[in-house]
């Protein structure tokens, strides 16, 4: 199922951004998922899911905003290591 939802942005805001309509969604989408990828809200999958591509350019997109594509922090992974 899909759901379409209607953005209303000022003309000018796509020759800014030097993009058409459909670049600049594209790109919302994946800024977002990755937006909520770093902060925890989303998996990899989901994100992947949510901006329309596969996880490998999901992946990518993290490198690209500086992104880790890990979801714990240094402290958590030595805890997990400590345990084993």
């Amino acid at each position: 199922m899909t759901i379409n939802i209607n953005v209303e942005l000022p003309n000018d805001v796509f020759s800014a951004l030097r993009s058409n309509p459909e670049t600049f969604v594209k790109e919302m989408r994946l800024a977002a998922a990755v937006k909520w990828y770093e902060v925890g809200i989303v998996s990899q999958s989901k994100g992947s899911e949510i901006a329309g591509v596969s996880r490998h350019e999901f992946l990518e997109a993290l490198n690209r905003y500086h992104v880790s594509p890990f979801q714990v922090t240094p402290e958590e992974l030595a805890e997990e290591l400590a345990r084993d």
